[in-house]
């Protein structure tokens, strides 16, 4: 396990790779080429520039979050493999640099879902939060402005304001799409990809729909064990394979989150470990890591990914806003570091249990 945290880019980021250093047992970072698009071929040239300034703080880059999949891939159309081309070309390139995982997510319009981005908890701190019944008032149109005045200055990944002024078109796009064809994409695009990934050693981290269930009637596959399941059985690769998001999985408390990392032993090339409170049903909200705060087990959870081998990247996710801090919701700087030492408390008390046979 290597713990990491999720950076955005010195143009984009409040938190420095200064600061990101000075957590203990941090020494890589989970970040991507912010400026790029859904569907650009990446040029060596700027990967090596990102992996240049990363490397000249005394961190590395442990994984790509994201290289995302355009919307033509997802949707089936005929300009796909143009764009599948392209997304081979720089996962060639990330290979020559030494980068060896990326994350990447086939969620129809919407990367995540939440209709607060401060919801204030009685401690004091804000956090992200979602509504289905805020969700059911709504029309997908209203989405971004019903949260837009909540992100501190900053864009929020997946939620750019020129996809949302898109939004009529994209789901317009999607009205054919149903979760069979969805599936069948997802299969092309990974067969397709699997002989880069090969070549190069690419682990393929899919991240799940957020929250796990369909919203404004989109498709979502990547919910649940048995939907997991049928992926790794469709493209039977070991480059294929999940990021395990405690989170997004979380969110429908149906799922069992150890059960389901043991059942994927071997295909869990990344995880994202955090807490969640759930309220009632289809009302949750982000907690700290603290396994009381919330609803997981962070024992369990951690213990399941330590059982089954797990040596990949980890980072903390999606952390209060906490003293005063004023940065992209969900990751500032001060919560997310509290996250990484309690989740590297956990894992060197599971280690040392399981060096003294307890």
């Amino acid at each position: 396990m290597e713990m990491t945290l999720r950076w955005y880019g010195s143009r984009s980021d409040s938190v420095t790779l200064e600061q990101i250093r000075q957590i203990p047992g941090v020494k890589g970072v989970i970040t991507t080429l912010y400026e790029t698009s859904p569907g650009d071929e990446w040029a060596l040239e700027d990967i090596r520039a990102l992996r240049a300034e990363v490397e000249a703080q005394g961190l590395h880059i442990a994984g790509i979050e994201s290289v995302n999949v355009h919307d033509a891939i997802k949707i089936g159309l005929p300009e796909r493999d143009l764009y599948i081309d392209r997304y081979c070309k720089t996962l060639e390139r990330l290979g020559q640099e030494g980068i060896h995982m990326v994350c990447y997510n086939f969620m129809p319009v919407f990367d995540w879902t939440r209709t607060e981005l401060a919801r204030r908890r009685p401690d004091g701190s804000t956090v992200l939060a979602y509504s289905q019944k805020a969700v059911d008032a709504l029309i997908p149109e209203q989405m971004f402005a019903s949260i837009a005045g909540d992100t501190n200055g900053f864009v929020m990944p997946g939620w750019e304001p020129e996809r949302m002024e898109r939004i009529q078109e994209l789901f317009a796009l999607y009205q054919d799409v149903d979760e069979e064809k969805l599936f069948a994409n997802l299969k092309y695009f990974l067969e397709a990809i699997m002989p880069v990934c090969d070549k190069y050693e690419i682990n393929m981290a899919i991240h799940p729909d957020d929250p796990a269930w369909s919203v404004f009637g989109l498709p979502r596959i990547i919910t649940s064990l048995p939907n997991l399941m049928r992926m790794m059985k469709m493209v039977d690769n070991p480059h294929n394979g999940v990021t395990f998001c405690a989170g997004s999985y979380g969110t429908n408390p149906d799922n069992d989150l150890p059960g389901m990392i043991r059942a994927l032993k071997g295909r869990v090339h990344f995880a994202h470990v955090r807490n969640l409170k759930h309220n009632f049903p289809g009302d949750f909200e982000e907690a700290a890591h603290l396994s009381a705060d919330g609803s997981f087990d962070m024992y369990e959870i951690m213990k399941a990914l330590y059982d089954t081998g797990f040596d990949g990247p980890i980072r903390p996710d999606h952390g209060r806003m906490i003293w005063g801090e004023k940065a992209m919701p969900g990751y500032g700087l001060y919560d997310r570091a509290l996250g990484a030492a309690y989740l590297n408390g956990l894992w060197e008390a599971i280690e040392k249990s399981a060096a003294r046979g307890m």
